[in-house]
């Protein structure tokens, strides 16, 4: 099982995408997604930084406040889940 962050797109250029995950921005490939994607979406990334799906914004938003209440709960690294 693979835990994914939704991702806020920032800027797309090309097949690639500059995304907004948890505050930190990265690059990532486009090219495995079924879907067009629009600056101000939500993507779901896996290894190896190829989006995969993009989440409505009421899903993402869901997710990211249960992640910062899990974290909220004492020291949590995502980087270990």
């Amino acid at each position: 099982m693979c835990l994914a962050i939704p991702s806020r797109v920032l800027a797309i250029d090309g097949f690639m995408a500059r995304v907004d995950t948890a505050g930190t921005e990265r690059e990532v490939n486009l090219m495995l997604m079924h879907e067009d994607v629009a600056v101000g979406d939500y993507v779901l990334i896996q290894h190896g930084h190829f989006a995969y799906e993009r989440v409505e914004p009421e899903r993402a938003q869901e997710a990211l406040a249960l992640m910062q209440e899990i974290l909220a709960q004492g020291d949590a690294d995502v980087r270990a889940w």
